[in-house]
């Protein structure tokens, strides 16, 4: 993923707390917050309760390809908060789980990347 398509600044992440809105499932948190520029940005966040740094990497790197397969909508700062039973779930289940926060956050476009 591009540098500039991540979301590094602390205060980018104070600003998606204070006025994006959440969505929450049993394995993954998403929240949103449109941003002004013609690209999104995203932030995978897993924390200690995951599991050690090989479990957490491994989540990150999981939510990240499953992010690839959906087409979205531009302009929005988006993070994805692995919740903890995610870590042990399928990697079809993650995508289903994706599939169906980015619907209910309007963010996922009809047509996407894995669809023949």
């Amino acid at each position: 993923m591009r540098r500039a398509w991540r979301l590094r600044r602390q205060s980018d992440f104070e600003r998606l707390k204070a006025h994006g809105k959440r969505w929450r499932h049993e394995l993954i948190m998403l929240s949103a917050l449109p941003n002004g520029l013609p690209y999104n940005r995203y932030a995978f966040i897993a924390n200690k309760r995951l599991g050690n740094a090989v479990a957490r990497n491994r989540t990150r790197r999981r939510l990240r390809e499953a992010m690839r397969r959906f087409a979205l909508k531009q302009g929005h700062d988006i993070a994805l908060i692995a919740r903890a039973n995610l870590a042990q779930q399928p990697y079809n289940m993650i995508v289903q789980a994706l599939e169906e926060l980015l619907r209910r956050a309007e963010l996922h476009s009809e047509q996407s990347e894995g669809d023949p």
